[in-house]
């Protein structure tokens, strides 16, 4: 009988575990779906951005296509570094 209370009472203490870690796993855990459209967007805003950024200037500096161009090319890097930090980010946690 002293066998069976003691198994009950580590059951116990294995379950309450076992809640406690699944719950904050689940919370760290995200699809990949997300991430990948995470990634993606921060890569596609950032390009968008330049891309806006220059055609404007452009349009006040009257020097078509030059700044555009440019900044296309600043936003692209500026998309590459946020996604790699992004995804040295992801991977720690």
């Amino acid at each position: 009988m002293k066998k069976f209370s003691e198994f009950k009472t580590r059951l116990k203490i294995a379950k309450k575990k076992a809640n406690k870690n699944s719950f904050t796993n689940n919370k760290k855990n995200t699809s990949s779906l997300g991430k990948a459209l995470k990634l993606s967007t921060e890569m596609v805003a950032a390009v968008m951005v330049g891309s806006i950024m220059g055609f404007i200037l452009d349009s006040w500096f009257d020097s078509k296509p030059w700044l555009t161009i440019i900044f296309f090319f600043v936003g692209a890097a500026s998309g590459i570094l946020n996604v790699i930090r992004s995804a040295k980010q992801m991977q720690e946690n």
